[in-house]
């Protein structure tokens, strides 16, 4: 895999996680309005997005490829970034015991456990997709490296 395709994979993991995001809302609809099978299909869906982004994610720093924060921004800029991006990477580290646990009460029909572990799932898996798009768009899009 050259270094130029692997270049291209935080625009990859940035659309993984909006669609995670998607994924969640949807199956969070869907489960309130009683559509258990399709709120099972969903879920499960964003599981697997979510596995894909891993695996990207994996890839990518396999390369040693990072982007440091430029300087240009305001420094309150710069601790907003840091401050979201410490709150992301932290939950992010949860996340995926939290969903396996969560999926596995879900799939056993454990009902009371599934949802007593969804309640505290569903909104860190939410916030850690949200703020990968946003640490995304102020690292690529809104602050880029100049010159780079």
């Amino acid at each position: 895999m050259s270094e130029e395709f692997v270049r291209q994979f935080p625009h990859v993991n940035a659309s993984l996680n909006l669609l995670s995001t998607i994924l969640l809302i949807v199956g969070y609809r869907q489960i309130r309005r009683g559509n258990e099978r399709q709120h099972k299909q969903t879920m499960l869906a964003c599981f697997g997005v979510s596995v894909l982004f891993l695996v990207c994610y994996l890839i990518y720093h396999s390369y040693h490829l990072t982007t440091k924060f430029p300087d240009y921004p305001p420094a309150v800029v710069r601790y907003i970034y840091l401050g979201i991006l410490a709150t992301h990477v932290i939950l992010a580290a949860a996340v995926p015991f939290l969903a396996v646990a969560t999926i596995y009460l879900g799939l056993k029909d454990k009902r009371t456990a599934h949802r007593r572990v969804a309640k505290f799932t569903f909104p860190i898996w939410l916030y850690v997709s949200i703020t990968g798009v946003v640490v995304y768009l102020m690292l690529y899009q809104l602050f880029p490296v100049q010159g780079g």
